[in-house]
């Protein structure tokens, strides 16, 4: 039984978007805030925590089970990052063969028999989904029950719209059920022409709104190549104060309807 109100949070978005440089950022922004944070990567690539982890990538959780079997522990698959986020990586099969979507549902269920909230208590659970399909394990996060609220990251590129909008539509199925909720798109600037006219006419299919502009900056890839969030590498930056609205946001929109 957790003791505690823990948010969780399921961020989602087209594969190359920006969307885990987008969660470890607010995840570093919600740490530098004072609260506790876990962030699950729901990708194959396992590269979700990277930036928090000083560029290096920790074991996945499939890794470790078929290393140690039930001799597994939290120790071996929860690792600590910047400013005490709780690192995490489902992992997934080697390509070509078995279920990716299927090493998310592993992951999660060794995570819950290992009681991993209620040891760790953390304010929030960010998961970082690939939202490229939105199949068996790519929507566990929503529809297992596992995360509330729902953000997607997109730019206004025709591509990334099109998948917000089966994200979008997917939610709305699971939405009778109780599950999880879409809170907003973050959009990833990408300097197109009107883009954020693009975005808002497409939000009206959608059916959310813009939470935060994330404006292109060589910042970001100035953070990454030095293995971290802009917290942690770049000391000022316009960015902190960008992905620190979006974590205000974030924290503020706990009880809207």
């Amino acid at each position: 039984m957790e003791t505690k109100t823990i948010r969780k949070i399921a961020i989602y978005g087209k594969g190359g978007i920006g969307k885990s440089t987008t969660t470890s950022n607010l995840s570093a922004a919600l740490a530098c805030k004072g609260y506790k944070v876990m962030q699950i990567g729901c990708d194959p690539k396992a590269d979700s925590t990277k930036n928090l982890m000083g560029g290096k990538r920790i074991p996945t959780v499939l890794e470790k089970i078929k290393e140690k079997g039930e001799e597994i522990s939290l120790e071996d698959i929860v690792y600590e990052g910047f400013g005490g986020v709780l690192c995490v990586e489902s992992g997934g099969p080697t390509p070509g063969v078995g279920c990716a979507g299927r090493g998310i549902i592993t992951a999660f269920e060794k995570l819950e028999a290992l009681n991993a909230f209620e040891v760790y208590q953390p304010d929030y659970v960010i998961y970082d989904v690939l939202g490229d399909v939105v199949c068996g394990g790519f929507a566990m996060p929503i529809r297992g029950g596992y995360a509330r609220e729902v953000y997607i990251v997109s730019s206004g590129e025709m591509m990334s719209l099109y998948a917000a909008n089966n994200i979008a539509a997917a939610i709305r199925g699971f939405g009778p059920r109780g599950y999880a909720k879409l809170k907003g798109l973050i959009l990833n600037s990408k300097n197109i022409v009107n883009e954020v006219d693009i975005v808002e006419e497409a939000l009206k299919e959608i059916q959310t709104t813009i939470t935060q502009i994330v404006p292109r900056s060589g910042d970001i890839q100035e953070a990454e190549a030095g293995g971290g969030t802009v917290f942690e590498v770049l000391k000022t930056s316009e960015m902190h104060r960008v992905y620190n609205e979006l974590a205000e946001k974030i924290i503020n929109s706990e009880n809207e309807e």
